[in-house]
């Protein structure tokens, strides 16, 4: 059964470039053999986020927090740690969000997430999320420097490179992914709306996502095999944006 979760829900918390859980920069490098085998997100963890979601304070943290690590940060990092031979190193983000300048000022983050970026930003990303709506998949460019998106469109204009996409996307959608991405309201010149593929050059930046609601599987050790076979499809988005886009050019 595919859920899909609203996309402006997904990155309104900004959840592909936050912080790691540890600070800055920490990557998630634990063995095997210091963790417990993932045997699935347990259904105190959705219990736990829902309860978040009613009262977002620090009491009810405090005192649920053995939830917390018992429920949601043990397996997950269990998950990521059996996944990493085969995708990399993951960032776990940190439970608590950074209020300095936002007006809301609710101190916890309502999912857990992480984020592999493979060897690099130009490899795009690939993303896990759990929160009380369930398992959210989800990869490709969140974000793009002005350079990407000028090479983004041009690689969606050519007709080779295009069409590949265009192959891709549909592949993507037809098994459940929700295409998204920053978007432009009208198509950019020297291109129009005539052009075969002028959806695509509205967009400033790429990504594909899916999500999965707390049913049976989720509290399986098979939710592996279902992030994996998930991340495995997004890889052909993430080679495609690799090759025509890449990582910016631009000095900063």
């Amino acid at each position: 059964m595919i859920h899909r979760l609203p996309v402006a829900r997904a990155f309104a918390d900004r959840r592909w470039v936050d912080t790691p859980e540890g600070g800055v920069g920490h990557h998630l490098a634990m063995s095997l053999p210091d963790l417990e085998r993932f045997a699935g997100f347990p259904e105190r963890a959705f219990s736990f986020y829902e309860g978040l979601g009613a009262d977002n304070s620090k009491a009810y943290w405090t005192d649920h927090r053995s939830a917390y690590d018992e429920c949601v940060a043990a397996p997950m990092r269990a998950l990521l740690a059996e996944l990493a031979p085969e995708f990399g190193e993951a960032k776990f983000f940190r439970p608590y969000r950074d209020v300095r300048f936002s007006r809301d000022k609710t101190p916890y983050k309502t999912q857990a997430a992480a984020v592999v970026h493979g060897d690099g930003p130009a490899d795009g990303v690939l993303y896990v999320a759990l929160s009380a709506d369930g398992l959210y998949l989800a990869g490709g460019y969140y974000m793009t420097a002005t350079d990407q998106a000028q090479r983004l469109r041009a690689a969606v204009a050519d007709d080779r490179s295009g069409l590949a996409l265009v192959a891709i996307l549909d592949a993507l959608r037809a098994d459940g992914w929700e295409v998204g991405g920053g978007q432009l309201k009208r198509v950019p010149k020297p291109w129009d709306d005539a052009h075969p593929r002028a959806d695509l050059l509205h967009f400033k930046s790429l990504t594909a996502s899916r999500g999965y609601p707390p049913d049976e599987l989720l509290p399986s050790p098979a939710t592996k095999d279902l992030v994996a076979a998930g991340w495995r499809q997004l890889g052909p988005l993430n080679a495609w944006l690799r090759d025509h886009v890449g990582p910016s050019r631009s000095a900063r």
